[in-house]
């Protein structure tokens, strides 16, 4: 399982890496509650077993469960993750691992390497050679980090309203950025979040609208971008020297939807400054869904053949766990 805010990906495989179900279901909201989002993993669960012809309440459902999870930060978050999974029963045995472990092997056909999520926010991990890890707690500014769709959409609206008051640069974000949100001035969107008629969530939105900004040209919008990419490369730089893989050929694996923004020169100024630290260093943008990489964990831990984990990652596609989705929508 590859789990978020958004959504859930599932898979039920065989031992020789045949998929015997996929599902993608929109994830659920928590009201508040951080770990509101696991009653969304057992919606999936319920579903890929469906799929595949079982009763979900029968159980355990297989005899092991690898579950790759956005909201599985801090050991104290591990461990009541892992008290909320052994009390479902869905597997006999239980992994728990960041969702950003599934990008790193997802991207990479090793087990070592780096994995960064950009997404709504940011996340780290690295694993050495010698099986040594390296995670970032990942909460938000709390903790250290800057990055993601949220961040980026707060850098736009505050570099907006700076334009607008004569506080900071003039840029094309002053109007970019209350015409998505159907207003006119930066200053109203700035006094929908704070009397709450705008969810501050929604800021993340803005995220696209940098990255096209920054493709015409807009200096402040590049600057964002910039900023951006010289945050991924100092966590991926914090998790190489941790881990003492400086001298390595380390796979990069970069997953998350800021990371689908085409812009020339964002993923190059990535590439650059990961192997300034690390000249053997190579970057991989990842085009396969991360559940690929919960799947390789599953597979590496029973000590499944090669044939197993590529039967499993030529099968588990955007287009095989979108299909049930789709039918599911035509049936509603």
């Amino acid at each position: 399982m590859d789990g978020g805010g958004s959504k859930v990906d599932a898979a039920l495989l065989a031992r020789d890496g045949s998929v015997i179900a996929a599902t993608r279901v929109p994830n659920v909201n928590g009201g508040g509650d951080p770990f509101g989002y696991l009653d969304g993993v057992a919606v999936g669960i319920a579903e890929v077993a469906r799929s595949a012809g079982l009763d979900p309440e029968r159980r355990p459902l297989a005899s092991l469960g690898v579950y790759c999870l956005a909201g599985a930060d801090l050991p104290a978050d591990d461990r009541r993750i892992v008290r909320w999974l052994s009390g479902q029963g869905f597997s006999t045995e239980d992994v728990l691992r960041n969702d950003t472990f599934a990008v790193l092997r997802a991207g990479t056909d090793r087990t070592w390497g780096v994995g960064i999520v950009c997404g709504f926010g940011t996340n780290c991990s690295g694993v050495a050679p010698d099986g040594r890890m390296y995670r970032l707690p990942a909460v938000g500014p709390i903790s250290g980090d800057w990055g993601g769709a949220s961040e980026i959409g707060g850098a736009a609206l505050w570099h907006a309203l700076r334009a607008e008051d004569g506080r900071g640069s003039r840029t094309s974000l002053r109007g970019l950025v209350p015409e998505h949100f159907g207003l006119k001035r930066p200053r109203q969107v700035m006094e929908a979040v704070y009397f709450g008629r705008l969810p501050q969530d929604r800021l993340a939105e803005l995220a696209p609208v940098v990255f096209r900004a920054a493709a015409a040209g807009d200096a402040v919008a590049w600057s964002i971008v910039d900023r951006q990419a010289d945050e991924v490369v100092t966590m991926a730089g914090a998790a190489i020297r941790r881990l003492r893989m400086t001298r390595l050929d380390v796979h990069v694996v970069l997953g998350g939807g800021i990371f689908r923004n085409r812009l020339p020169g964002f993923v190059e100024r990535i590439e650059e400054g990961v192997r300034r630290l690390c000249p053997g260093a190579s970057i991989t943008v990842l085009e396969t869904p991360p559940l690929v990489g919960a799947a390789m964990l599953g597979l590496d831990r029973i000590g499944a053949s090669k044939a197993a984990h590529a039967r499993a990652h030529a099968a588990l596609t955007h287009e095989r766990l979108t299909q049930d989705t789709r039918g599911r929508a035509g049936k509603e």
